[in-house]
């Protein structure tokens, strides 16, 4: 017996397939340096380690906040905590801020999307 247990996943989501190398493979597309990923959407992010992670960098995904629940920020290789002005405005934003280093942040972002919730993620790059 053979059980298939690839997601499904509906067509358009984005989800991160790989990371390293100072890149992501997100939806079969190479991507260098920082991204942002949007359910639809993968963007470059000019953000090259987490001391870089300001308000300011995550602002395009708060003028999105109405369309998503849950953002995901991969801050590197390593954890390094959020600054609390951010936690307070996503809080205040309604959206779930997850922080977490590179790795973890792609692995639970693809997790979300294949369980069809409203997320995105703000990947650092890592080699």
């Amino acid at each position: 017996m053979s059980l298939d247990i690839t997601p499904i996943v509906p067509a358009g989501k984005q989800l991160v397939h790989g990371y390293g190398g100072g890149g992501f493979r997100v939806s079969g597309v190479r991507y260098d340096g920082s991204i942002i990923v949007f359910p639809e959407e993968t963007m470059a992010w000019d953000i090259p380690a987490s001391p870089d992670i300001t308000l300011d960098a995550l602002r395009i995904i708060l003028n999105r906040a109405s369309g998503i629940d849950i953002l995901v920020v991969g801050c590197g290789e390593r954890f390094v905590p959020p600054p609390a002005e951010i936690r307070a405005a996503f809080a205040t934003a309604g959206v779930a801020l997850e922080w977490m280093d590179t790795g973890a942040a792609c692995r639970t972002y693809s997790v979300l999307m294949t369980e069809g919730r409203d997320a995105a993620a703000a990947l650092i790059a890592i080699e």
